[in-house]
Formats: structure tokens, sequence, C-alpha cells
């Protein structure tokens, strides 16, 4: 199966569309579904529909969303999706300090609410079953590599979580959906000198 087209977020106006903490939510919740309507998706982020209507429409806007064609269901509705999966690198912010500040708002933001989805996750841990919280990790590995060989290993990563996403997706698209659940694996990679008595 053929890997998503992705698409690079480079302009300042672009990033700030999805900066917005909302948008974030809805496009999140919305390549989760595949397709959804507004009212479909506000009552996943609990917010009035005509609020997430707005925020749908700045998305599509910025060509983050489009319309769904072929939906089905109540024709008065707009059906959305998701163009495919989306990045920013800080390289294509540093041109500019206000470019670099909104690129490192929005990083925070994303980073926040990744966090928010694990805390969420440790909250409802008890209603999970035994294979599911015996499945679920947390993890931290401290490494000493170089700039390239830190690459390598994000490209490495990327190219193992497409291969799975590719496998969840084509067995949910034949029907195996028996025990499948959605699955969020958030890894960062980033430089750090450790903190020592006397710095």
């Amino acid at each position: 199966m053929a890997a998503e087209k992705t698409h690079r977020i480079k302009d300042l106006d672009t990033l700030k569309a999805l900066g917005h903490p909302l948008r974030m939510k809805l496009y999140r919740a919305l390549k989760v579904a595949g397709t959804a309507t507004a009212s479909q998706l506000a009552d996943q982020v609990d917010e009035a529909v005509s609020l997430v209507s707005y925020h749908l429409r700045k998305l599509a806007a910025h060509g983050l969303i489009e319309e769904a064609q072929g939906s089905g269901g109540d024709a008065r509705e707009r059906w959305w999706q998701p163009v495919g999966p989306l990045f920013t690198r800080d390289e294509d912010f540093r041109d500019a300090p206000e470019r670099a500040a909104a690129h490192t708002a929005v990083s925070r933001m994303h980073a926040r609410q990744q966090h928010e989805m694990f805390e969420s996750y440790l909250e409802t841990q008890p209603a999970w079953d035994d294979a599911w919280r015996s499945a679920a990790f947390s993890s931290e590995d401290l490494m000493s590599l170089t700039a390239d060989e830190l690459l390598r290993f994000h490209e490495e990563l990327r190219e193992l979580t497409e291969k799975w996403r590719a496998h969840g997706k084509a067995a949910a698209e034949t029907g195996d959906t028996e025990g499948r659940e959605n699955v969020a694996v958030h890894m960062y990679g980033f430089p750090f000198r450790p903190w020592s008595p006397g710095r």
C-alpha cells in the first residue's frame, strides 16, 4: 500500500491557521474519523456546531481539509476530510524572528495536546482491559548521536510507523475491526545537555 501524500506547511498564514487549539483538535479528530460532519466533530470536542463549522471553514480555506465527496447521510450537511498527514519543519521558519516564534508557539501547543491525550489515557487506564493496559507503553531512551544519526533514526521510525499505520488501515478496510482501537504514538527526538553541578 502506497504511503499517503504528506503536506509540508511552509507559509506563516497556514501555520497560524492550524495553530489554533480547537482547529488542531478538529484536524486530529478528522484524521481519526476519515470523514465527518461539523455536528459529529462538535460532539467529539464538546463545542457548538456553529463554532466548529467556522473553524472547519478556516482549515479548508488554507487547504488543510477539504469537502469529502459521496459520504452519504444528510445531504444538508457538509462532510469533511483531511488532505493528508501534515508536518512542519523548524528550518522553514528560521528566516525571520516572528516566523520562528510562531513555529515555536504552534509546536508547544501541539506538544501540550499530545501530553493531554496521554494524561487522559492515564486517568482512564483502569477502564481498559488487561491486554490493552499491557500493550500500552511510555518510554524514554537516552543515547549519544550525531545530528545526522538522529535524522536517520527518525527516518527509520517514520518507516516503521507508516508500515503499521498502513497495516491497520488495510485491515479496517477489509472489515477486520475486531479488537481494534485508535492508538496514538508520540515520539520526540531532540538534543539536550545534562545539568551538572557548577554549570
